[in-house]
């Protein structure tokens, strides 16, 4: 087999496990792609949720879990242990495959390696490190949760170019065109939860939906292209897309209960409150009968990021989406809390100082004290606006 065949194989793998983006937490994304001696494709698999198989399962069972003298292209190292499904070592193993070719071992401490040295132990010949960037990259989220405990957060938000999220009266409809807006919820469709304060429910009511055009691939997860990666575009474009669990922070239990996100949706809504709010037995009551889950967190009036953190991982939560406002973001940067910022510049300027900023509260008194950060990409969108991936230092 030639090293230029493995990394198209391993290439496959990982365009397969992309497709089940947003749908296997709290699981990592995994692909497979089973080959014969000569390079040709015998079958190819990926885990589509928690609970389903794996990509190197879902593979070997369309070869009726035999596979004599094959290799194995799998973008995640075989589990070996026992959880939802059997290990993955277990069935390569029975099966007869003759190499394993990995993009990356497990970064679990309590896993890492454990695969890789299960099947050398039974002969198989093992291969690591092909395409492991791009393995990593792909799970990036998966990875930080599973070494931290703690979701990744995205934090969103669309900005005038001098750097509002609205209007002095809170007007923010609409900073950015419908080009970028569409690239949210594309976005929306990829994570496992979406976050906003109780003074955004109130000013703005939204319903932190996904509205995606298009039709999907089968897995709901065609990878739109074109400028600012378009809805259903390329890739075999996407199904109308799914609903995260939406999470509102308040404390005093303050949101109505005829809220849109309450009364729209396919998503549970969680509410989480402080000790106080808690104690407005009234409104609570009124939230549960809307359909709210509401959670309580610490024992004051105050809610911790870390708290907040903590109950969504919990919860399965392997990535979660922030969009505002400026008091929740500010609330996440002081905890040091964001993994990654999607900041959306329209070209427009509000032209005064009394805006909504993206960070409310006092900042740094000097430059030195200023958040460094690494960009990763911009996208430009049909309209003048212009999407910047960037993380900090501290991710």
């Amino acid at each position: 087999m030639s090293a230029a065949r493995d990394r198209e194989l391993m290439q496959r793998a990982l365009t397969l496990a992309a497709r089940a983006r947003g749908r296997t937490s709290p699981n990592p994304m995994v692909g497979a792609v089973i080959s014969d001696r000569r390079g040709r494709v015998l079958a190819e698999g990926l885990h589509r949720r928690a609970g389903t198989d794996h990509g190197e399962a879902a593979a070997l069972r369309k070869l009726g879990w035999r596979a004599p003298g094959a290799t194995l292209y799998v973008t995640l190292e075989p589990h070996d242990h026992h959880g939802r499904t059997p290990p993955c070592t277990e069935r390569i193993i029975a099966a007869g495959v003759r190499r394993v070719v990995v993009a990356m071992l497990d970064p679990n401490p309590a896993v890492n390696g454990r695969g890789v040295r299960r099947l050398r132990r039974a002969g198989v010949i093992v291969e690591v490190g092909l395409l492991g960037e791009a393995a990593a990259e792909l799970n990036r989220a998966w990875v930080h949760f599973i070494t931290t405990g703690r979701p990744w957060v995205i934090l969103k938000a669309a900005l005038t170019l001098d750097g509002f999220l609205a209007t002095r009266t809170g007007d923010s409809r609409w900073i950015t065109g419908p080009a970028a807006r569409a690239s949210v919820h594309v976005l929306r469709d990829e994570v496992d939860a979406i976050l906003v304060g109780a003074g955004t429910v109130r000013a703005d009511d939204p319903a932190l939906t996904t509205r995606l055009a298009g039709t999907g691939d089968g897995t709901g997860q065609g990878q739109g292209k074109g400028k600012g990666r378009g809805v259903g575009g390329g890739g075999g474009g996407r199904k109308a897309g799914r609903d995260a669990l939406r999470v509102v922070l308040d404390g005093r239990l303050s949101i109505p209960a005829r809220a849109r996100l309450l009364r729209e949706g396919d998503s549970r809504v969680l509410v989480l409150t402080s000790a106080a709010g808690a104690a407005t037995g009234r409104r609570r009551a009124a939230l549960a009968a809307a359909g709210a889950d509401i959670e309580v967190l610490g024992r004051g009036a105050h809610i911790s990021i870390d708290a907040v953190l903590r109950a969504l991982a919990a919860r399965g939560v392997v990535s979660l989406l922030v969009e505002g406002g400026g008091a929740v973001h500010a609330a996440f940067l002081a905890a040091r809390a964001i993994s990654e910022l999607r900041l959306y510049h329209a070209p427009k300027l509000l032209g005064g100082g009394d805006g909504v900023p993206l960070f409310r509260g006092p900042g740094p008194r000097r430059m030195a004290g200023a958040l460094a950060l690494t960009v990763r990409q911009r996208v430009n969108f049909e309209g003048g606006d212009m999407m910047t991936i960037a993380t900090p230092e501290w991710s």
